[in-house]
């Protein structure tokens, strides 16, 4: 397929409207699953928001056998082990419509679908596969992972949980303890990562609760209490010489720290998707609030302060979706590619997800930051009653602050996406050093003075995106060629690297979405430009910041000066009019 692009790869090439895929495009199949999960979130979620906020876990995990009848936990498992086999822009989905009615419940289904069952699935033996998919696929037991520990957290391989051969040679004695470990209360199936002996590295394992020897070998403590997603049941694992089977061990000995960070991948492209639902329905709550408030004699909707919240709210969603969903069909078809050229699915699985770990990394940040900053934004909307439990504002606050924090923190993701890619330009997997060169040459020409012909839907965007991509060229090729090996240490513009970056893969996404799908005077094309004009006001930040801190004199000056060059508009958008455009859009059509 000629429009399948390597990971990273959208930094140094233009990306064309018809090599991405959006949400308008989903099949008739993915409709049916889209509205199956929506409708059952209506019905057997939303009315009882109340028993989720007051720790019900019963209800959890009398939900989560529901999700399983319906199939819906067993969307990315293939057919020979119970699952349905989907492909991974309908794993994305189920994701996003299960996820936006509850924190509890969305964390619940993203554990037990996602990291509960992904290591399995990617690196256990057929015989694993056989023995524990299926209950897993159907709901018939659930799923939970066992990696953080109280000293080991973002640094996974620091654990201190043990593994040690039995004298017959049969099984694995593990000893130590895990934290925060969500579903353990209900869950069956745990995979766990222990150092075997002395081992450099955590190695994986999977087991049943209900197959131990000693039922005493694993124990929990009490459910943690939790500023949101309080009916998620989150709780501290105990291994007291339990047993293992020898052939119960994930991949190879030594092997479990990739294992972690492959399942956290995905993960991270999930959790984007476990977002976008809670995002709508937040804006949702929002308008209607909006409309049916009335002060001064109005209602509050006709407010241009108000109108401004729910226009950037609506742009926001707009925003996550177009990258969500892009970035899906990439690994979509990675994998398909892979499979093609004779690549077992499990192997072309894991090599897909990895390809685009970077715009895994961007996603995760953007998305969960921006769905705090929406629920935000929804308790102002709603003024004093915001902060009362009495309304979904509260609860939606609270849940949504978890997601900065799951599958490695927002930071940990920042200092990822960048060094990854810098990584990758080293190994020579992707070549950010010409272009980087190109842009010095550049900045020492004069200026072309012609004035481009825009005629062209999102003709200058585009060009904008280009230039962007050149600021970060830019910027971090110069901090690269200063600090070298040691640029991992310049954590502060590492950080303004990343900024940089994801607005630019997210302004991109919108605006070929909206190219793609829209016409010139629509609202998705205003809301595509709208948020173009504010990744750039972010990006300057960002860039001026690090050039400030790392150049001096002449290449600072050229820097900056280059800085003035790639973000500047040839026609300036009318923001006040975009803004207004979009908030009369949906606040007339009343919901999102």
């Amino acid at each position: 397929m000629s429009n399948i692009v390597k990971g990273g790869e959208f930094l140094i090439k233009e990306i064309l409207a018809n090599e991405i895929f959006s949400l308008e495009e989903l099949s008739e199949e993915q409709k049916m699953l889209r509205d199956s999960a929506k409708e059952f979130i209506d019905r057997e979620v939303i009315p009882h928001h109340d028993r989720f906020e007051k720790k019900d876990y019963a209800l959890t995990e009398e939900t989560m056998r529901k999700l399983g009848e319906m199939g819906l936990l067993g969307i990315t498992v293939p057919e020979e082990y119970g699952g349905l086999g989907m492909g991974f822009v309908s794993t994305m989905l189920a994701c996003d419509y299960v996820s936006g009615g509850n924190g509890s419940l969305a964390t619940a289904y993203g554990a037990h679908t996602g990291i509960g069952t992904l290591p399995t699935l990617l690196y256990g033996s057929e015989e694993l596969k056989k023995k524990y998919l299926p209950d897993l696929a159907t709901g018939t037991k659930f799923g939970a992972y066992c990696l953080t520990e109280p000293d080991a957290g973002s640094d996974a391989n620091s654990g201190k949980t043990r593994a040690k051969l039995s004298e017959d040679g049969k099984h694995y004695i593990i000893n130590g303890q895990k934290m925060w470990i969500s579903n353990a209360g209900f869950a069956d199936t745990f995979t766990l990562f222990a150092k075997i002996d002395d081992d450099k590295n955590i190695t994986g394992f999977v087991i049943n609760r209900s197959e131990l020897e000693d039922p005493n070998s694993l124990t929990f403590g009490e459910e943690e209490h939790k500023l949101g997603i309080r009916s998620s049941s989150t709780r501290q694992v105990f291994f007291n010489d339990m047993k293992i089977p020898v052939e119960n061990m994930l991949g190879e000995r030594n092997n479990g720290f990739k294992i972690a960070l492959n399942a956290l991948n995905v993960g991270r492209i999930k959790l984007a998707a476990a977002n976008l639902d809670g995002q709508r329905r937040i804006l949702n709550h929002s308008i209607q609030y909006s409309n049916e408030r009335k002060q001064f004699g109005v209602s509050i909707s006709t407010f241009g302060a108000i109108r401004k919240k729910i226009a950037e709210m609506s742009t926001g969603v707009f925003v996550s979706e177009a990258g969500s969903y892009r970035l899906a069909k990439n690994v979509e078809d990675k994998i398909e590619e892979l499979v093609a050229g004779g690549m077992d699915h499990q192997q072309a699985e894991l090599k897909g997800v990895e390809e685009f770990a970077v715009e895994a990394s961007i996603l995760k940040v953007f998305v969960s930051d921006l769905t705090q900053n929406t629920a935000d934004e929804g308790i102002q909307i709603y003024g004093g009653m915001g902060f009362s439990e009495d309304t979904p504002m509260e609860s939606a606050w609270r849940d949504a602050r978890i997601g900065r924090i799951y599958e490695g923190t927002n930071e940990i993701n920042r200092l990822l996406a960048v060094g990854m890619l810098i990584k990758r330009a080293m190994k020579g997997e992707l070549d950010l050093l010409s272009p980087a060169m190109a842009i010095s040459k550049e900045l020492m020409g004069i200026p072309s003075f012609e004035v481009p012909d825009y005629s062209e839907l999102m003709s200058e965007e585009k060009a904008i995106i280009a230039n962007l991509k050149k600021v970060f060229l830019m910027v971090s090729g110069a901090a690269l060629q200063k600090y070298m090996m040691d640029i991992e240490k310049q954590q502060h513009l590492l950080l303004n690297a990343s900024e940089i970056l994801n607005q630019i893969y997210m302004a991109e996404s919108a605006i070929l979405r909206a190219e793609k799908h829209f016409s010139a005077d629509s609202v998705e094309a205003a809301m595509a430009q709208l948020n173009l004009y504010k990744a750039i006001d972010k990006i300057i930040a960002a860039a001026k910041e690090g050039i400030v801190s790392f150049a001096e004199g002449d290449e600072q000056r050229m820097m900056l000066s280059g800085l003035r060059r790639f973000t500047k508009y040839t026609n300036s958008p009318n923001v006040v009019a975009l803004t207004e455009k979009v908030a009369a859009h949906f606040i007339q059509k009343g919901h999102y």
